[in-house]
């Protein structure tokens, strides 16, 4: 370890509900980084050698911990980051269900492929790879990480935490939470570091590979760094999903699902809805009824239970959505709903629905990670799948018509790593989860999860037939 964490002695936390300071952490230093790191592959040289029953019985005992401990749980995500209390208690029982798949279905993911050849016997195995890095974000802090942790211990491997700053509380209670399931200490640790000390510990011998899921600049920059060290990474980066709605859809279910699909987690999610092309025979009618639910959202302290929009989770996130909305708008796109921040202490903003949106626009051309919609108008169905082409991104996207046949050979044609036909795009431990184009590469959940920090490997068994 040579990158020096000693500059920052602290970090701090705050609610962004009221901006009050919530903590402050100690930085790990240098030693303590090292001193962890080695832990967590002692920790992987012992657990590579236990069997799928003994690591299951592990994660169904995080999965009985998290339900035990959810209230208490999701009061400290919402405290940190904002999301509103309903939505963060459904992230912790989602945490707990991932586990579950995983317990129950890993031994069959990775119990190995028989291939016919000349050998006498010859097949894939699936080998752990080591210590997996994880730097992670805050806008599902709890969910996120288990989705890459518990696939990849339950794979054999050792998992280390980066997380984001503004949730490391979240971070460190997940350490916790692993090391109370009787697990080798250091199975899964959590660093207390500034994110200018990743270069050195991507690079370090002891780690394997690096997962990351955040902002596209910061992904690139992850990517570089592991490929100069000849190791794997995988990136879950940002998205700008279409919302397709076609002339024959069902428009009152598709704006009734746009509402939940765009300001879920106060739309600060890579796979929200963010560009609603809608096709113009529909449009108006769209517009109106999507708008009109949209009003009755909610927004206040997120620990009410009747709340369903909370504050940003910082300041800059604040800022940069009304930036955004304020140069669509300048550029001649029209207010539908909402448009500016609301007064008073945290970080608000009014739910939004901004109409006119064209490419060159900010809201078309960015990711808006906020409450904040922009509609498209499409001429007809081809004009609609080039407009959700017409972006840097390709995560996910969901697709509205009552004709399914013609759905699923659109779907073919969109460049997303995900399609949902007439439902709001979402994650699933039992589908696989990821996006091309800048979106990012690699997959997370499912059996292309837990497969991608394994290593591939052929037996081949003589003498040849």
């Amino acid at each position: 370890m040579t990158s020096s964490t000693a500059a920052v002695a602290t970090i701090e936390t705050r609610n962004p509900a009221t901006g009050a300071f919530l903590k402050a952490y100690a930085v790990h230093k240098n030693a303590d980084v090292d001193r962890r790191l080695t832990i967590a592959h002692n920790a992987f040289e012992r657990w590579k050698e236990t069997s799928f029953a003994e690591r299951a019985t592990a994660i169904r005992a995080l999965a009985a911990v998290f339900r035990r401990e959810k209230a208490e749980l999701a009061n400290l995500m919402t405290a940190e980051m904002g999301k509103p209390i309903v939505e963060a208690e459904a992230e912790i029982e989602k945490c707990a269900w991932c586990c579950e798949y995983y317990a129950e279905n890993a031994s069959a993911h990775l119990g190995g492929d028989a291939i016919a050849t000349n050998a006498t016997r010859s097949y894939v195995a699936y080998r752990p790879l080591g210590v997996i890095l994880a730097i992670m974000p805050w806008n599902f802090p709890f969910f996120q990480v288990i989705r890459f942790a518990v696939p990849a211990i339950m794979a054999g491997n050792a998992a280390v935490l980066k997380h984001a700053t503004n949730v490391t509380g979240c971070g460190l209670e997940l350490e916790r939470l692993f090391t109370d399931c009787a697990m080798p200490a250091g199975l899964f640790t959590t660093l207390v570091v500034p994110g200018r000390s990743m270069a050195s510990i991507i690079g370090d011998g002891r780690v394997a590979a690096v997962t990351f899921t955040g902002s596209e600049l910061a992904g690139s920059l992850v990517a570089s760094t592991a490929a100069k060290a000849l190791k794997k990474s995988v990136l879950e980066l940002g998205g700008s999903d279409a919302f397709i709605v076609l002339a024959d859809a069902d428009v009152e279910a598709a704006a009734q699902t746009a509402v939940r699909a765009r300001f879920q987690n106060t739309g600060q999610s890579c796979i929200a809805a963010k560009r609603f092309i809608v096709d113009q025979s529909v449009h108006d009618r769209f517009v109106s009824s999507f708008a009109e639910r949209a009003k009755g959202l909610v927004v206040g302290d997120p620990l009410n239970r009747a709340t369903q929009l909370g504050p940003l989770a910082r300041e800059d996130l604040l800022d940069d959505i009304d930036r955004q909305v304020v140069a669509t708008v300048k550029l001649g796109a029209k207010i539908v709903l909402g448009g500016r921040r609301i007064d008073g202490a945290g970080s608000f903003y009014q739910p939004t629905i901004v109409k006119d949106v064209v490419p060159g626009m900010p809201m078309f051309d960015e990711e808006t990670f906020g409450p904040a919609a922009a509609i498209i108008r499409a001429k007809d169905t081809e004009h609609a799948i080039s407009l959700a082409n017409a972006s840097a991104y390709g995560l996910g996207g969901s697709l509205w018509t009552s004709d399914v046949a013609k759905a699923e050979v659109i779907a073919g044609r969109l460049q997303s790593g995900a399609v949902f036909i007439n439902g709001m795009t979402a994650s699933d431990p039992r589908l696989p989860f990821g996006g091309v184009k800048r979106s990012g590469y690699g997959r997370e959940l499912s059996y292309f999860g837990i497969r991608e920090f394994t290593n591939v490997q052929t037996v081949w068994i003589g003498p040849p037939s």
